[in-house]
């Protein structure tokens, strides 16, 4: 453990002494490379009040995030719930696998981008068309992992099950989704991790406060190193969160590995 938090903690030193290093060359300009003393200026520039102006926008750099997180988590919570019920259906029942199938894997080819229009034209410019983006990207993953997951449950699990007299309803609850769940699980983690790269996404439109949204205006004037803080913010409550869900699947199942 301590070995792999020192290798961790050289690894993002040795990226910094690199970035540090090609800023300092001045290969590039600071509009596309700025130092890490500009990143770390602007960090607490958006933190606090200065001269009568609060954070970006008026928002202090937390607030932006929080405000991003709580999108994030919304649309992962309807898309992870929505995704593992619709796999189950899928993995379970031919006919709605060779019905819903194809749509699910359509819409997960599809970029973002490409019907966030649509949304807004839909519900408007509030929260509503960003938390349904988020929703959308993140559903197909958990749908797709559950449903591959379901359909690995080996039926010997389903015909012991059957023998003890288990309802025909308890079985996928009881049985199948407890077995698939290390598949699930990862589907999830993925799903969060796509709806953290679709957050700039749907802040596109009228996405202040928001991290993304901040990015978004940061990047209108140039300003390189608002931006840069803005994408090491998003990785680094990314980290987090994944270490979390990490966390979390290690005690929800522990046999993964191990059997």
């Amino acid at each position: 453990m301590a070995r792999a938090l020192v290798l961790r903690a050289g690894g993002v030193l040795a990226l910094l002494a690199v970035w540090w290093a090609v800023a300092a060359a001045h290969i590039w300009s600071e509009v596309f490379v700025p130092p890490p003393g500009a990143v770390w200026h602007q960090l607490i520039q958006t933190s606090t009040t200065h001269d009568g102006v609060r954070g970006y926008s008026g928002h202090l750099l937390y607030e932006h995030l929080g405000v991003s997180l709580r999108r994030i988590l919304l649309g992962s919570l309807y898309g992870v719930a929505g995704g593992i019920v619709l796999g189950l259906v899928v993995g379970l029942v031919p006919t709605v696998r060779a019905l819903l199938g194809p749509l699910v894997t359509f819409v997960r080819t599809l970029p973002p981008l490409a019907y966030f229009s649509l949304l807004i034209i839909w519900f408007g410019i509030d929260e509503a068309p960003k938390v349904t983006l988020l929703f959308v990207a993140a559903l197909p993953p958990v749908a797709v992992a559950t449903a591959d997951a379901v359909r690995g449950v080996h039926e010997d699990y389903v015909f012991a099950a059957r023998s003890l007299g288990a309802r025909r309803w308890q079985i996928p609850l009881n049985i199948v989704l407890p077995s698939a769940l290390p598949e699930v699980i990862t589907g999830v983690r993925v799903a969060v991790g796509v709806a953290y790269t679709t957050v700039v996404a749907a802040e596109t439109v009228n996405g202040v406060p928001g991290i993304g949204g901040m990015i978004r205006d940061a990047q209108r004037y140039n300003q390189t190193d608002v931006v840069v803080l803005g994408l090491l913010a998003i990785g680094a409550s990314g980290l987090l969160i994944d270490g979390l869900l990490q966390l979390a699947e290690r005690r929800l199942v522990p046999w993964r590995g191990k059997s």
